[in-house]
Order: structure tokens, then sequence, then C-alpha cells
């Protein structure tokens, strides 16, 4: 399988390059002004699937300007949340209900993805990532708050554990991309990538099936979404910046860490989980069974409180 990543990543920059190209505004993720609107109206609908009252504020930071979806009372403690590639934050739909009732959620929508933030720098390098959360958590004063990560959103967060200086208390990841080991079953991942490149209903009912073992769960409303997000915005190549993490920098991770993977997952298997307990010192990890990559959405109740439990 690892013969077959140098391909995948080649192909994936190629695409990301070529997609460059055919800008026809000025924004880093969509390449018309109408796709965009499309999208963030998709978007809105989505998020109305959040059982839970919330807000919504941007902020501006030194790479653009950031969106966050706040709940939760603000007598509790601080949970961030940062999505997966391309689910934005609407993606927590399953899970907001259960995290809120005991904490002052902050989801944070990734500024080099479809949501709604807009990043208006180039490509953010791992330092600059730091940089950005960083001014986010000062912005709004957080300290020793958790973080709840899936896929690319949990090598963010054990990205920003890896910094000496940090407030995180307790990380939980689902699944986390690129983090413990490269990518499992690179093969079966294909399917995102010529979703990409050639965008249809059939190629992204082909890829729920590759990262879910219950996409019939996925609610219509969010599907329409992340289609969109999948058919209009421009691939990019920070994809090739996301490393696994080596020995030495998962040792300096200090905080409890939860790891969290499905059984048919397709992005992490066993030996990421081994690999967490050898190096991360807190460590507890769960493989959830029925469940892929999409695990919080295929068996939500049992994510949810094997979460809760660990953040108690």
């Amino acid at each position: 399988m690892l013969k077959l990543l140098p391909k995948f990543l080649l192909l994936f920059l190629i695409v990301g390059c070529a997609s460059s190209k055919k800008v026809k505004f000025d924004d880093y993720v969509f390449q018309t002004k109408k796709e965009k609107n499309s999208y963030i109206t998709s978007y809105n609908k989505a998020l109305k699937l959040w059982d839970v009252p919330y807000t919504e504020e941007d902020i501006k930071t030194s790479f653009g300007t950031v969106h966050v979806i706040m709940a939760g009372s603000k007598n509790e403690k601080p949970l961030v949340l940062l999505h997966g590639m391309d689910a934005s934050s609407t993606m927590w739909y399953p899970n907001i209900k259960a995290l809120a009732k005991n904490h002052r959620v902050y989801a944070i929508d990734f500024m080099m993805e479809p949501g709604k933030s807009t990043l208006s720098a180039k490509p953010l390098s791992p330092e600059e990532i730091i940089t950005l959360y960083n001014e986010i958590f000062n912005h709004y004063k957080l300290k020793n708050f958790d973080i709840v990560a899936a896929s690319r959103g949990g090598w963010i967060a054990t990205l920003l554990a890896t910094q000496r200086k940090n407030s995180i208390d307790k990380i939980v990841l689902l699944s986390p991309a690129q983090t413990f080991k490269f990518i499992d079953k690179v093969g079966k991942t294909s399917s995102a990538l010529m979703l990409k490149l050639f965008p249809s209903e059939k190629k992204f009912g082909k890829t729920l099936e590759t990262f879910s073992t219950h996409p019939e769960k996925i609610s219509p409303v969010y599907k329409r979404q992340f289609y969109l997000a999948n058919k209009y915005a421009k691939s990019n190549s920070s994809m090739l910046k996301m490393h696994p993490f080596s020995d030495d920098e998962l040792k300096m991770i200090d905080n409890p860490v939860l790891v969290i993977i499905g059984d048919q997952d397709v992005i992490n298997a066993e030996d990421s989980l081994e690999r967490a307990q050898k190096y991360l010192s807190h460590n507890k990890t769960k493989t959830i069974k029925d469940a892929g990559h999409f695990l919080s959405i295929d068996q939500s109740k049992i994510v949810n409180d094997a979460m809760i439990d660990f953040l108690k």
C-alpha cells in the first residue's frame, strides 16, 4: 500500500496545481462567486441540523477571517471542535447536543477548506497554522480547554499539542488523518481523489460508501453540502504537508488523549492505535464496531458516550 502513496500524493498535487489556474475571482477555495454562494446556501441549511441554540461569528486574524460557531453555556468548560477535510463545522450535527451539554463549544471552520472562513494569505505552513489557532484561542481567552477533532482536524489538534506552551487540556482524536501513520488503505481512498478530478453524484455516493459503513444515516441536507464542497472547491496541495508525527514529537504531548477509530476505517487501523499507545504518555484508545472513517455519524451514540465519558 505504501508504494502507492507517492503516486497518490503526486496526482493530488498535480490536481491542485491544475485547479489553481482556473481561478475566476479572488478566493482561495472557490473558483466562482456563484459556486461559493451556492455552497454557503447549502451550508446554512445543514447548520440548521444542529439541535441546540447556536451563534455564529467572524473574527479577523493575521491570515484572514475565521468563522466560529458557538453553542452551550458560557459558564461551562471551553471545547474546541476541529472538523474533517472538506466537512466544515456543520459535520458535528450528530454530536453537538451531547458535546454542548457540559461545554461551551467553539466550532472552527478551517480557512483552507470549504466553509465560511476566508483565507487572505498564501497557503498556510504548519507553523502558520499554529499561529492562526493561537490567535483564535487568544481572541476568546481560552484556557484549559478541551479539543475534539476529526480526520485532518485531528492532525491539526496533534500539531497544536506538540507545542510546549499551550493551554489545551484533554484531546479526543476521531480517526486522525496522517497523524500516527500514512493512509492505511490508499487504494480504497482513491475514490475521493476521483471525485475531486471528475465530480459526479455517482462518484460521491461511492466515496461515502468507502468512508462510511452507514451512508444512509447521513442527512440528505448535509450530503448536499458535502457534495458541493467536493464539486466546487479547488483541490490544493496542503495534504502534502501533513506528515505523520515522529516518535519524539508524540512523546512531547503530555495531554490526556483519547484516540478512536472505526473497525472498517480506511484511514487508520490497529497499528495507529498501537503507535498512540507506545508514544503518547497519557492515552486511551478505542475501536468502534461497524464504523468507518465517518465514525461520528456511523455510530454517533457510541462515539458521543465515549467522548463525554473521557471529557468528564
